[in-house]
């Protein structure tokens, strides 16, 4: 008999796991797959090292308050900032047709970007940040308000506020145009004011971090151990059958699959369904080149590009969105030393329906094709690349709803969100993006916030 069994080894269930074995709980986590990470993972392909969802690490503000996101994780996982071993970007920008916002770890420069380029809304920016100051606040005032509402009644100039939404849409929008705003407020602070950082190889070091802190607490993982089911008896989890007929009991559970997936494991439907709207998914290619970005003109760790005045965050009614997307080189950090090789990422909205049921010959062939677009479309807004290509790899939503078994492989998880962690079943519980919390940092602070409120009181 475990105190506490863990569904799924991404980092929201491998920061409860580490709380909770602090504690002196007999933990086990349950992972379906041959490797760890959930949607922050990577995998090896013709002899390289392939990152999947890491860009960049937010609420990086290595110092100062004790009370931001990254110091309160620190805290509660008994780590160290140097043991994640982060370095901060170079630098940033959100590019529209005709304006570019540059930003990096420094807000001034954001700032003196706005100033420059939409110079009467210098004020109302200085405004919108004093509302999205306070964490301990956020979730309390704003619960429910839409935030395309109480920022445009602070943004009044129409492009700057469709260049404020694209980069917290595409790194938090679990829904189609719009966020809560709490939840714009906490990614604007973890990009804009916080800022981005990352290993200089990658989520590799952080999951390895985490296994060992929660490995040398006593905690328990198992890989190829995927739970086929959650039994309930008197309202109560009492046991999860795994995939090989083996069963496993346990006082409590905790499901980092997702609401509507954890649901389906319960053999129950989910009484809020017919409320849900569309799942978020993208594709993203990666690229190695032979020659390091800023050689050939591109230095900027991120870019969020919109091809419009308007951007427009939804499903796509064709395969992919490539009127939008982000482009990422994770070469572009203050590194003690160069990358090996190149790298960029690209990402773009994608249509879940149209991957999802292409036969295997035809779907390899549109990943192709579809890889080709998504480079030309983002040389509009960087310098040329493809000729220095000489690897390449290609995911879509398909792949990850088949290794992360999130439903229309939603990146962000379920619409809508329910920040508590609580289930219909009394001692079953949630971590991880359908809390609403998102990005690395987020997810880890969606663990240790279960196991803190719910786990730890007995």
């Amino acid at each position: 008999m475990y105190d506490t069994l863990i569904i799924g080894a991404g980092m929201s269930a491998l920061a409860a796991g580490i709380r909770l074995a602090h504690f002196g709980q007999r933990v086990c986590i349950l992972e379906r797959h041959t490797t760890i990470g959930g949607l922050n993972s990577f995998y090896r392909l013709g002899g390289r090292n392939y990152d999947v969802g890491l860009h960049a690490v937010t609420n990086y503000a290595p110092g100062g308050d004790r009370h931001r996101p990254l110091a309160r994780l620190l805290r509660q996982l008994r780590l160290s900032l140097d043991e994640l071993a982060l370095r901060p970007q170079i630098g940033s920008a959100v590019a529209f047709p005709g304006v570019r916002l540059e930003f990096s770890n420094d807000f001034a420069l954001f700032e003196s970007e706005v100033r420059r380029h939409f110079p009467g809304q210098v004020d109302k920016l200085r405004r919108l940040v004093s509302q999205t100051v306070d964490y301990d606040q956020i979730e309390a005032s704003t619960a429910g308000l839409s935030a395309r509402e109480v920022v445009g009644r602070i943004i009044d100039d129409p492009l700057l506020l469709e260049m404020l939404f694209c980069p917290i849409l595409f790194y938090g929008g679990a829904r189609e145009h719009d966020v809560e705003f709490g939840q714009f407020s906490i990614m604007f602070r973890s990009i804009f004011l916080e800022g981005l950082a990352r290993p200089f190889a990658g989520v590799r070091p952080i999951l390895k971090v985490l296994v060992r802190k929660y490995k040398a607490l006593g905690g328990e993982l198992r890989l190829r151990a995927g739970v086929a089911r959650i039994v309930v008896r008197n309202g109560r989890a009492e046991k999860v059958l795994l995939e090989d007929g083996s069963e496993l009991s346990a006082r409590r559970i905790v499901s980092s699959a997702g609401r509507l997936e954890t649901m389906r494991l319960l053999d129950a439907p989910d009484p809020l369904a017919p409320s849900r709207g569309s799942r978020i998914s993208f594709v993203e290619s990666i690229s190695f080149l032979n020659r390091q970005p800023r050689d050939v003109g591109f230095d900027r760790a991120i870019v969020f590009f919109n091809d419009a005045p308007r951007f427009r965050y939804a499903v796509p009614e064709g395969p992919v969105d490539l009127h939008s997307g982000v482009i990422c080189s994770p070469n572009n950090y203050f590194y003690e030393e160069p990358l090996a090789e190149g790298v960029v990422r690209l990402t773009a909205l994608a249509n879940y329906g149209y991957w999802k049921d292409l036969p295997e010959e035809e779907y390899r062939l549109e990943k192709l094709r579809w890889y080709d677009r998504l480079a030309a479309s983002a040389v509009r807004f960087m310098p040329d690349f493809r000729g220095l290509v000489i690897d390449t790899d290609l995911f879509t939503p398909r792949t990850i709803e088949r290794f992360t078994g999130h439903t229309g492989g939603a990146v962000y998880g379920d619409p809508q969100k329910h920040r508590d962690g609580t289930t219909p079943v009394k001692n079953l519980f949630l971590c991880g993006n359908d809390q609403g919390l998102v990005g690395i940092v987020g997810t880890l602070l969606s663990g240790i916030g279960v196991a803190n409120r719910h786990l730890l009181k007995d």
